[in-house]
């Protein structure tokens, strides 16, 4: 199946390690939606927004890739699944449940998610945005 990362789980390394028949494909944009971090847990986020687009990473992964992420995400407690279509094909992506107020990151978290962007190549500038919310 094909999973949507768009946090942490952008770290090849992290997610190899996770998720071990996971393969990365290449970098796509997923349109109308916007990067965000919140929850207690201080972690990424995605929220519907006009005009806006979050880079991310699309994988290949397998359903027990896809078990160990669910545990991982504290599904359906913390995120809920969301799929969209990409190319006609259907890519699983995973939201918060409850929408808090914005939180920024710790550095830790922060820095995986920036390694990220480094291994699947990414714009940061759309992490520089997430982090510098409207207020």
């Amino acid at each position: 199946m094909l999973y949507f990362a768009y946090g942490s789980n952008l770290h090849h390394f992290q997610m190899r390690r996770r998720c071990k028949d996971s393969k990365f494909l290449k970098k796509i944009n997923l349109k109308n939606f916007r990067l965000t971090f919140r929850s207690k847990y201080r972690a990424a986020d995605i929220e519907p927004k006009k005009n806006s687009i979050v880079p991310g990473g699309l994988f290949e992964i397998s359903k027990s890739d896809e078990k160990k992420l669910d545990v991982y995400e504290d599904y359906p407690i913390l995120y809920k699944k969301y799929y969209f279509l990409y190319y006609g094909k259907k890519v699983m992506t995973y939201t918060m449940v409850k929408k808090t107020p914005f939180k920024f990151p710790t550095e830790r978290y922060l820095n995986v998610v920036k390694r990220g962007y480094k291994d699947c190549n990414l714009d940061k500038k759309y992490l520089k945005v997430a982090l510098m919310p409207s207020w």
